[in-house]
């Protein structure tokens, strides 16, 4: 069975929103889909163990911001691949409070839905939430962001978490300059590969720049992670 026929289906980007009390917080969605529309309801799967996961089961309510191309690695980064539980995904972030109590995320969102819980069901590892929708607008005309753009053009991984993760099987790209090998290195956090041939142009590395060479302040595009929690891909 060829698993990559799964990553045909289409996905968009999403920032999935809740609250506990005087708590919120969120998370990277993509598995998410209009289920009916009078009334309009719409699902969204979340991993178990996540804390959006334990929100949404206390407070009954979550918002769905649609992201947009232009949203940068660092803002998937941070609802993608940290914790609430350690940090606040909010520090500096443009968001407000919604009808339903729940904040909205308004820096590169193209329209937002804000819901309340309705069903559920348990799906093993991910529970599937039902949302009837109270409230929804359009912030902007820019192209909503797919999940192939994500990964083809943005070149963001999937964390072990998502629905549809499947392991990469990528093999070491090697490129000679001389004597010295030009190798991969791989987040062991996100799964983002530095690639010298390309660098990080919006770090400011230049293409052609060694692993070894960067920075030491140098810290993962997607995830903020620092050098030390890559290693050379096999």
């Amino acid at each position: 069975m060829n698993k990559n026929a799964l990553h045909k289906i289409s996905y968009g980007m999403y920032i999935l929103t809740s609250k506990n009390k005087d708590k919120i917080n969120g998370q990277v969605a993509n598995a998410v889909l209009q289920t009916t529309s009078d009334p309009i309801t719409v699902c969204v799967c979340v991993n178990n163990k996540n804390l959006t996961y334990e929100f949404i089961e206390k407070s009954k309510v979550f918002t769905i911001s649609i992201l947009s191309e232009s949203a940068s690695m660092n803002l998937i980064g941070n609802f993608g691949y940290k914790s609430g539980r350690g940090i606040d995904k909010f520090k500096g972030i443009n968001y407000k409070i919604g009808e339903n109590g729940v904040p909205i995320v308004l820096d590169s969102v193209v329209a937002f839905l804000e819901l309340e819980l309705i069903n559920q069901m348990d799906m093993g590892t991910h529970t599937m939430f039902v949302g009837k929708v109270i409230n929804s607008d359009i912030l902007s005309d820019e192209t909503p962001m797919t999940y192939a753009y994500y990964h083809n053009v943005k070149g963001g991984k999937s964390p072990k978490t998502t629905p549809h993760y499947i392991k990469d099987k990528e093999k070491t790209s090697i490129k000679t300059k001389g004597d010295t090998k030009m190798n991969k290195y791989v987040c062991n956090t996100c799964g983002y590969v530095y690639d010298p041939e390309k660098g990080d142009l919006e770090g400011g590395i230049d293409a052609g720049t060694k692993f070894e060479d960067l920075p030491d302040d140098w810290e993962c595009p997607t995830c903020g992670v620092g050098k030390d929690e890559f290693e050379k891909q096999e």
